[in-house]
């Protein structure tokens, strides 16, 4: 029986069931693309990287080859593992030089902001390690897509259109490649990456000429992407100088001896028991543990989703949760108090905090003692006075995420956020065709912080998988774009599914909400206190009540919130489901 008030349980599409595999991600085409070499015998991790070089194309503005990618998995014969290929900053990265050259932020585009490019060697690790495809299968779908060409996005065309000037001004290599003709491209248009395809064309031929052996024609494509033309090149445009998002021209850092001394790692989980479910995250090098801090919070509640005390209550959780995020997580010496933070002595000092009413305040706690310290500059502007969304200071453009998650016959599942290196982030290196990440912005040039910048430090991340186990059996893999609503959008999809009973789809299509009430990851670092933004489906009663208590209310359209992709095994057979949201995120399988 359901427990929940949303009313009449709607679904947009059927939960997807079937014994062979599942695929669900954020663009048809790269479900599509995984599901083929399910289809051809291959496992969940051949899947999704075969999904993932594809979105690299597919959505641009999203992700590229430059940008970041943590992932974490489990099934038979391994225990739940995260994949960190979150690139750290250069060697030159520093604050003192950052500082010298004006900035109290660092640029929201442009080199300066560049760190070593993960996401490729991060798909080619995961690859060869937990993989049994060779290289030319898991490749053929992202080359086609690259030589051949794609219908853009029309969110891709607007990023374009919003930046198109920056192109023809100053980021011309972007331009040759985003611009034919000098124009942006019209909806419906192909848009082909001739540079990308080539690169790949000759990471593989270069590996089938070394070796005959599956895995060390993987390991030599990882050797020409550390040490070989790949490298080099990054290495060459890294350090040119280009416009960013103080308006001025700046020379990166980023070098191919940073390239070479990088590696993709693996770390056991974060996790938090919540009633009978093990969830699984990131350590805090990302967002992940604001959802387990958040269930730890709202262990202590009886839920019922769909109702105003519900929104209410999953709000001031999010709102101690997200606070702490900004005083404790990061990538620091010492490491980040997560013990503590997820401990219930401390959880039920901090479930006290949450009342009847909207909290006004930003309330980091005290894990073990310890004083919380916020960066100085929440709030505050840019030294250059510039403004914007986080992925350019020149435009109103946004950056933002893919997901794709899977699940095969064998038990295997796998959750994947990549991100980063969008077109819009930095100029594209013209002989590789990709642009470089820009996650450094996220970093403060503040002294002493858990996410002060630092060279050889990974920047703290909103990318944040899911992976949930059963009895200790992996059960479901999830996760949305999103930035800081990337652990909200989840909760509330986890919430409608393991405590109102609703299966995968309307779990999703269920409406959404996120607070915006703590600062924002991005520039310009905004903070709206007690806003809570909601899907209009929710209802005027709830939006009434919620406004009772103290909330401020901004209702946004029907369908228009979070972009949840989700697969689970029960143990009988494996399901998966897809965000109708944007209409471009499906799940195939059989």
């Amino acid at each position: 029986m359901l427990r929940v008030a949303w009313g009449r349980v709607f679904t947009t599409r059927p939960v997807l069931r079937g014994r062979l595999g599942m695929v669900s991600s954020t663009h048809w085409a790269a479900s599509a693309a995984g599901m083929a070499q399910l289809e051809a015998g291959g496992n969940a991790f051949d899947a999704a990287v075969s999904a993932g070089f594809a979105l690299q194309v597919l959505e641009p503005h999203l992700n590229g080859p430059g940008g970041d990618l943590p992932a974490i998995f489990a099934g038979p014969g391994r225990s739940p593992t995260v994949l960190c290929a979150q690139g750290v900053a250069p060697a030159g990265a520093t604050i003192a030089h950052l500082r010298d050259l004006g900035f109290a932020l660092v640029p929201g585009s442009g080199p300066l902001a560049a760190v070593v490019p993960g996401a490729t060697a991060g798909w080619l690790t995961l690859l060869r390690d937990h993989g049994t495809r060779r290289l030319r299968d898991v490749l053929d779908a992202a080359i086609g897509y690259a030589a051949d060409g794609v219908t853009l996005l029309p969110a891709a065309i607007r990023a374009v259109a919003a930046v198109a000037d920056l192109f023809r001004d100053d980021w011309t290599t972007s331009a040759a490649l985003y611009l034919p003709g000098g124009r942006v491209p019209t909806p419906g248009s192909w848009h082909r990456n001739p540079a990308w395809a080539a690169v790949l064309q000759r990471l593989l031929a270069e590996a089938e000429a070394a070796t005959a052996d599956r895995d060390g024609q993987i390991g030599h494509a990882l050797r020409s992407w550390r040490h070989g033309f790949v490298a080099d090149a990054i290495g060459r445009f890294g350090t040119a100088a280009w416009r960013d998002s103080s308006g001025k021209r700046h020379a990166g850092v980023l070098t191919a001896a940073d390239i070479a001394a990088w590696r993709p790692t693996y770390e056991p989980p974060v996790t938090f028991e919540f009633r009978g479910w093990t969830v699984c995250k990131t350590a805090a090098w990302g967002q992940g543990p604001v959802l387990l801090q958040q269930l730890a919070l709202l262990d202590g509640f009886e839920l019922e989703p769909g109702t105003a005390g519900f929104v209410h209550t999953v709000v001031e959780a999010a709102k101690l949760a997200f606070a702490d995020r900004e005083a404790w997580y990061g990538d620091p010496p010492g490491g980040t108090p997560l013990p503590d933070l997820l401990g219930e002595g401390y959880t039920a000092g901090r479930r006290h905090l949450i009342t009847d009413t909207a909290s006004g305040e930003l309330r980091p706690g005290s894990p073990g003692g310890r004083p919380p310290r916020l960066p100085r500059a929440i709030g505050a502007g840019r030294a250059d006075g510039t403004s914007g969304e986080p992925t350019s200071r020149t435009g109103p453009t946004t950056g933002d995420t893919c997901h794709v998650c899977v699940a095969d016959r064998s038990g295997n599942l796998v959750a994947a956020t990549p991100s980063g290196g969008w077109l819009q982030s930095s100029p594209a290196i013209p002989e590789l065709g990709f642009a470089l990440g820009t996650r450094l912005q996220m970093t403060w040039l503040q002294e002493g912080l858990p996410s002060s910048l630092a060279p050889g430090r990974r920047p703290r991340t909103t990318l944040s998988p899911t992976l949930v186990l059963r009895d200790g059996e992996p059960r479901l893999a999830f996760g949305t774009p999103g930035g800081d609503q990337q652990d909200q959008w989840q909760l509330g999809f986890f919430l409608n599914h393991v405590v109102a009973g609703m299966d995968l789809q309307a779990a999703i299509d269920a409406p959404a909400f996120h607070t915006t009430h703590f600062p924002s990851s991005f520039y310009p670092r905004e903070a709206n206190p007690r806003q809570v933004v909601v899907e209009s489906r929710i209802g005027s009663a709830v939006i009434a009540e919620l406004r009772r208590r103290g909330h401020e209310v901004v209702v946004a359209d029907p369908w228009s919130l979070g972009r949840m992709c989700v697969v689970a095994n029960d143990g009988e057979s494996l399901s998966a489901a897809a965000n109708p949201r944007g209409m471009q995120g499906y799940a195939v399988g059989r």
